[in-house]
């Protein structure tokens, strides 16, 4: 038997493992870039993480990509190869200082795995160099390798420490925001409105964790770092290119290394591939920390208007800094074990140990402040220069527009901010004060036109009493509520099989209902507090699916009952029929023993029910009116379909102020976010219902349909007595009002 081992058959596929460790770089790459563009895009220069974040995923892709710096055991002579270790190291650099704002969001036990897995990856990184540069198989680079090294250490160092700082940073935060908090909303107008999205985005901008942690010392110096790496990758890559082999470069071996050395490395063209895919995602990666430190320079430069900070207090360290480490200096052990004097010693050790911490913890902010310092201090130099010139410019300029900031809403009282941050507030009125009006801006071009040409035949409240009549008969002795969408949804599919109906009509009747149903969805999502209506929701929807997409009512042809009725009101009695041999089948099998909840029916139940109901009052309406066409009662439908939904909507203006705030903190800037595109969408809806005076319910009250019938039922018993004939839809009859306080 042959024992010989071709050694090159074990190298061979060293160069397809360098094109996966280049497509892994490449997608951190393009993370990278993604979130440099979501920054841009949204006008945030802090650069906030949305792609590439400090998780489990973006973990193993960089293990991955870190496979050339931990190589110690392939042959990887080349200057590629040399340069392949080089950019790893400063991949990784690059992406530690991108993680810097991921951390806000998290909770103490993310924070805790994440940095504990990153530290981990880090150190075996930095003991693998350490070796190779121990055996000589990193032979080229040597002080940049080193360099680099020093600043993974200590991004490494500043990401831990500073996350110590979120949760109290946090707790802090959001009990000023909970300050500011209404403690009852009731009805809001458009304006009010405006003014409250516009108050609560600043709270919610400036409390973001995110931007929070971008805006510290600590990720400031990161930025720094950031750039030096990528400073020293550029650099090793002109010597690269201008003296050629780097190898005569940096040290003199003697003839015994130079043996070492071979022309050939293992993973061949793969390392170029490498060096070049990473080197690209260093110069990537290096512009949201940049702009980080930028950014934080920025409102250290606008403070200098309002006067200057003694030096004790710009090195000053700040009580969130070490809060956190001198809480678990004091705290004691969660465990008892051993004697006395061990308990002791082991208290002791502890406090000392911690004690070093918070030594670290103070130079690594005094060193950020100090880099940070001096930062400001070159560009308050600069700055000056540009405000000579700037003031030279505007003395040929008639009007000075800074004089139009006066007329705006004064926010500062609105920012969050940590103590030493006194700068922010103005800052942040100078560059964000039109940010809600894009978001406003950004949903009025999403606006439903569909819906809001349904809502014109909006009159009021005639609606909600008009699709259910008392005089119907109950089939059970207790049947269900109503929420908002099953009637919507009944009376659509009742509009839909009507006969001699064109079908454009049709079509932007379901485009409307499909589109209001959504803002519904929002109303009864956010308002049903006691949640008793979820399954008469979920009924809904699942009744709404089936007559929007396929044209079918509990698997019955909508389009086919509507060719085949010679008259509306025969297809009416065809579908009451249907309805009402569901639910007597349902009372049949349950033997008239109904145990369950009317809430707990049968999904095919609930909506037999309500279609029995409302078919049965619409006949009954039939009766006296024998002059109504097919289209008359079309549109007598669609105005019901418009009352119930725009009754329903007067609660938006609610449930947009709540989005504002009700929401965990990490949360708090997407539903502001959110809340300012749903009013830039429905704020010509809401105009329109305002033109309607609608009392006497309070805000909780006028969240359920059940409340409106019952107001309306006690002040104007003849409503539900006897429904309205095809009148109801003309604007001149005569109209009860009711209004939310």
């Amino acid at each position: 038997m042959n024992t010989y081992m071709d050694a090159s058959r074990f190298s061979a596929p060293l160069p397809f493992i360098g094109t996966y460790v280049a497509a892994t770089s490449l997608v951190c790459s393009i993370a990278m870039a993604a979130d440099v563009y979501h920054g841009c895009r949204n006008k945030k220069r802090w650069f906030p993480c949305k792609f590439f974040a400090l998780n489990a995923a973006t973990l193993t892709l960089l293990a991955i990509a870190m496979k050339l710096p931990v190589d110690l055991s392939d042959n990887m002579p080349t200057a590629w190869d040399q340069l392949a270790k080089l950019s790893g190291n400063a991949f990784m650099c690059t992406a530690i200082g991108n993680f810097m704002p991921s951390i806000g969001p998290m909770d103490n036990k993310e924070i805790f795995m994440n940095i504990a897995a990153l530290g981990i990856l880090v150190i075996t990184v930095v003991v693998n160099v350490c070796i190779q540069l121990g055996t000589a198989a990193i032979s080229d680079f040597l002080i940049a390798h080193v360099i680099a090294m020093l600043f993974m250490l200590f991004l490494l160092l500043i990401l831990s420490f500073t996350a110590l700082t979120v949760p109290i940073t946090k707790k802090y935060l959001d009990k000023i925001a909970s300050d500011e908090e209404p403690k009852e909303v009731g009805r809001l107008t458009v304006e009010e409105l405006k003014q409250d999205i516009i108050k609560y985005w600043m709270m919610a901008e400036t409390g973001s964790p995110q931007f929070v942690i971008a805006r510290s010392m600590t990720s400031a110096a990161s930025g720094g770092i950031c750039f030096l790496t990528a400073l020293i990758l550029a650099i090793t890559w002109i010597k690269l290119l201008l003296f050629g082999y780097p190898n005569r470069l940096y040290f003199d071996y003697n003839e015994q290394m130079i043996e070492f050395v071979s022309d050939q490395s293992d993973y061949k063209w793969s390392s170029a591939l490498i060096v070049v895919i990473q080197s690209l995602g260093v110069g990537i990666g290096t512009i949201s920390p940049v702009c980080r430190w930028l950014y934080a320079v920025k409102f250290k430069c606008s403070g200098s208007e309002g006067g200057s900070k003694s030096h004790e207090d710009m090195f000053k360290v700040e009580d969130y800094w070490i809060e956190k480490l001198a809480h678990w200096k004091e705290r004691p052990l969660a465990f008892q074990f051993g004697s006395k004097n061990c308990r002791k010693c082991i208290h002791l050790t502890k406090r000392q140990l911690l004690e070093f911490c918070i030594g670290i913890q103070i130079v690594i902010v005094v060193v950020s402040k100090s880099v940070h310092l001096f930062t400001v201090f070159l560009a308050r130099k600069f700055l000056s220069c540009c405000r000579y010139c700037e003031g030279c410019r505007k003395k040929f300029k008639a009007n000075d527009p800074e004089d139009e900031r006066g007329s705006k809403l004064d926010l500062r009282r609105f920012v969050l901010h940590l103590e030493g941050e006194e700068e922010l507030p103005l800052q942040m009125m100078k560059n964000n004060s039109d940010a809600t009006d894009n978001l406003i801006q950004m949903g009025k071009k999403k606006q439903p036109k569909y819906f809001t040409e349904l809502l014109k035949n909006f009159t009021g409240i005639k609606g909600i009493a008009a699709f259910d009549s008392d005089h119907v008969p109950a089939l059970f002795s207790e049947e269900p509520p109503n929420c908002w969408a099953l009637p919507v949804v009944t009376l659509t599919t009742i509009a839909i099989a009507l006969p001699n109906i064109e079908n454009h009509m049709v079509h932007q009747l379901l485009s409307g209902v499909r589109e209001g149903l959504n803002y519904v969805a929002l109303v009864e999502k956010h308002l049903d507090k006691e949640r008793n209506l979820v399954s008469i929701r979920n009924a809904a929807g699942i009744l709404w699916l089936e007559v929007d997409i396929f044209c079918r009512w509990l698997d019955k042809d909508l389009q086919k009952i509507s060719l085949e009725g010679k008259s509306s009101k025969e297809n009416l009695e065809r579908l009451s029929d249907m309805a009402k041999n569901i639910v007597s089948e349902f009372k049949t099998n349950t033997s008239g023993n109904l145990k369950e909840k009317p809430i707990d029916w049968p999904v095919k139940v609930i909506a037999a029910n309500s279609m029995y109901r409302i078919t049965k009052t619409i006949l009954r309406d039939l009766e006296s009116s024998s002059d109504q066409t097919d289209e008359d009662l079309f549109a007598q439908l669609s105005a019901m379909i418009a009352d119930i939904l725009g009754a329903c909507l007067t609660n938006l203006p609610r449930v947009i102020s709540m989005k504002c705030f009700c929401s965990a903190i990490e949360k708090r800037e997407e539903n502001v976010n959110r809340a300012a595109r749903l009013l830039g969408e429905t704020e010509e809806i809401l105009e329109m219902l305002q033109q309607h005076e609608l009392s006497g319910l309070s805000p909780d009250q006028a969240a359920y349909l059940h409340e409106w019938r019952a107001l309306i039922k006690q002040r104007n018993p003849s409503q539900f007595a006897s429904t309205p004939n095809n009148d109801t839809a003309s604007t001149g009859s005569v109209e009860l009002s009711i209004t939310i306080e």
